[in-house]
């Protein structure tokens, strides 16, 4: 089996090279026809100097009696008085035709008479080839003068044009040559300057698989300006990918982080099933039930969150903040039930949240429940909003638990991180805190509590 060979199987490399290499030819050869055509005409045009030369020598040197034509001394062209020289000068009247011929063309034939008469006007000049004997090629120049009888002349000088055509087959030869040379050598030129013109893109090339294999995290070469908005946005890109990626596996572990709480409700109200009433099962069946409707929210929220970008909320509405922390007390209060917590509250009824209903019901649920879970006997909870025009909303949640150093009340706000590695948990409830809280431009802060356990204080800011 066999595969046709398309232009994609060519790199850039080879399809500049093939196009320019392909414009150097007909650049050279425009050139080389160009050059020859000048070349010939010069010929050309030296030959019919010369052949004037020839003619002024002829009239220098005639005389005339009785319409003929002598001459009283040599020519100072040794060629006319040398029998087939290959120069052969003529005098001819239009209307009788030939009258002098010099010593060189006793034996040259010419192809008619009418060649010698031609009407020519006295001072033109007739240039022209003519093929004779066995197809070989001459110049002839005529000259029409007006004698002193008043009678009009052509004064004609033939020669052979073999010498010319001669050099115009060398020079033909040499330029072939020289044009070879220069394309071979351009080429060159060509290949290497496009192979170095093009190794940024080479660069880019190991880079990305650098980049794919994990050696390198983004474009880091020299690149020259041309490429470097490409670049630029291949980084943004790979940046955009890796951050949609760490996003997605943020989100499936604040996922299984905030299903935690609901979960452990329901597991602490099942047992209470079998050990109650009918009419208190019906009130911990309803209970699962919240339970259950707020873990589907929770799923809801976190995959929306995956998605999303972090640079702010763009659809934000008034939630009733004393409604939903108290929904939360409420839930915990159940879970934690058996710890006989002293639970003190100050809410502010009027209190709203200016966001997604889902944020705030994440905040509340990591920070109380590590409140609940790490609180002895006393937990303290604040909701309360600052300020006159723009109302920032303050949650303060204390403990009288064991606490967290001041070492490490920065450290507990990362993900993953722990204070207590002794008790279960994942270590990313207050990171997920952190996150949200910092996309709505709050701030939260870990201190030490009146009650000598954790205090943690978050503000919302209005706008």
């Amino acid at each position: 089996m066999t595969t046709k060979s398309t232009t994609a199987d060519y790199s850039l490399q080879t399809r500049l090279l093939i196009v320019f290499s392909i414009l150097l030819g007909v650049f050279l050869s425009l050139t080389g026809v160009v050059l020859d055509r000048a070349f010939s005409n010069s010929i050309e045009a030296g030959a019919q100097d010369r052949l004037q030369g020839h003619i002024y020598l002829l009239l220098a040197g005639a005389d005339e009696d009785n319409g003929e034509f002598f001459f009283l001394e040599d020519l100072q062209e040794p060629r006319f008085a040398q029998l087939d020289s290959g120069l052969y000068g003529f005098i001819s009247n239009a209307a009788i035709g030939e009258l002098w011929r010099s010593d060189s063309a006793r034996t040259f034939d010419l192809p008619g008479p009418e060649i010698l008469q031609q009407p020519i006007n006295v001072g033109e000049n007739r240039f022209e080839r003519v093929v004779i004997e066995d197809a070989e090629v001459y110049f002839i120049l005529h000259y029409g003068i007006q004698w002193e009888d008043n009678n009009e002349y052509n004064f004609s000088v033939i020669e052979s044009a073999a010498p010319y055509y001669s050099e115009i087959t060398n020079f033909r030869t040499n330029l072939r040559s020289w044009l070879g040379g220069v394309a071979i050598v351009l080429l060159l030129i060509q290949f290497y300057g496009m192979k170095w013109g093009l190794s940024p893109l080479q660069l880019m090339e190991n880079d990305l698989k650098e980049i794919e294999s994990g050696n390198k995290d983004k474009l880091e070469g020299d690149y020259p300006k041309e490429l470097r908005g490409v670049t630029d946005n291949l980084n943004l890109l790979i940046e955009s990918e890796r951050k949609q990626q760490s996003r997605y596996r943020t989100t499936l572990g604040d996922l299984a982080h905030s299903l935690k709480t609901p979960l452990a409700v329901i597991a602490g109200v099942l047992p209470k099933l079998k050990e109650k009433h009918i009419s208190e099962s019906e009130e911990q069946l309803a209970s699962v039930n919240d339970q259950l409707d707020r873990m589907n929210q929770i799923v809801s929220y976190q995959l929306q969150r995956a998605v999303r970008s972090n640079d702010g909320n763009s659809l934000l509405k008034l939630v009733n903040a004393a409604s939903a922390i108290e929904k939360v007390i409420e839930a915990l209060v159940k879970v934690y039930g058996e710890k006989e917590i002293e639970l003190e509250t100050q809410i502010d009824k009027s209190a709203v949240f200016n966001g997604d209903e889902r944020d705030l019901m994440e905040v509340l649920g990591s920070v109380l429940d590590n409140a609940f879970k790490y609180g002895e006997n006393k937990i303290r909870v604040s909701l309360i909003q600052t300020g006159v025009k723009n109302k920032d909303l303050n949650i303060i949640v204390e403990d009288d638990g064991p606490g967290v150093p001041e070492d490490k009340r920065e450290f507990i706000l990362q993900r993953g991180a722990r204070a207590d590695t002794l008790a279960q948990g994942q270590g990313i409830g207050l990171a997920v805190v952190t996150d949200i809280v910092s996309s709505y431009g709050g701030e939260i802060a870990v201190d030490k509590s009146d009650l000598n356990g954790a205090k943690i204080k978050i503000v919302f800011p209005k706008d």
